[in-house]
């Protein structure tokens, strides 16, 4: 994982400079998590939770690692789709010609779409909420012997 991650902040990237002209630059993803400190603490605290979910699940056997793991999974994912996406970099590189490639500016949809979008992307935490409640509500109450074998209908 340390070796995809180095990797990764070392390869070239794709710069677009004021005038749209894109260009190879090395470390353009290092670059930019430095650029953008939100990203790289959102980077490592993604990394902790997936570690401390993994240890709490391996050494000490309990069943809540998977909400921290599943967190930080979230946050790693969200940094690996925002760190070509922002500052100045095509996140859709085109080999054949580099000035075809897609950058935030030109991929963006119009004002309404990004607006009702937007909305959307709102509502998301509210379904994860319920998603978790929901589980705890199932979880609170095992199933019985009888309740499975059961064949009447509640």
């Amino acid at each position: 994982m340390l070796y995809v991650v180095i990797s990764i902040l070392f390869m070239k990237g794709f710069n677009v400079d004021d005038a749209g002209i894109v260009s190879l630059v090395s470390s353009k993803y290092l670059s930019n998590l430095l650029a953008m400190p939100h990203l790289l603490i959102l980077l490592l605290a993604g990394i902790i939770l997936v570690l401390y979910g993994v240890l709490l699940s391996k050494f000490k056997g309990s069943y809540k690692g998977i909400w921290f793991s599943g967190l930080g999974t979230i946050l790693v994912g969200l940094v690996v789709l925002c760190l070509p996406a922002f500052n100045n970099t095509a996140f859709y590189p085109s080999k054949l010609d580099l000035q075809s490639s897609l950058t935030i500016y030109n991929a963006s949809s119009s004002h309404y779409t990004l607006a009702v979008m937007t909305y959307v992307a709102i509502g998301i935490p509210f379904i994860l909420g319920y998603i978790v409640y929901v589980w705890k509500l199932m979880d609170s109450k095992k199933l019985t012997k009888e309740e499975v074998t059961n064949e009447e209908s509640y």
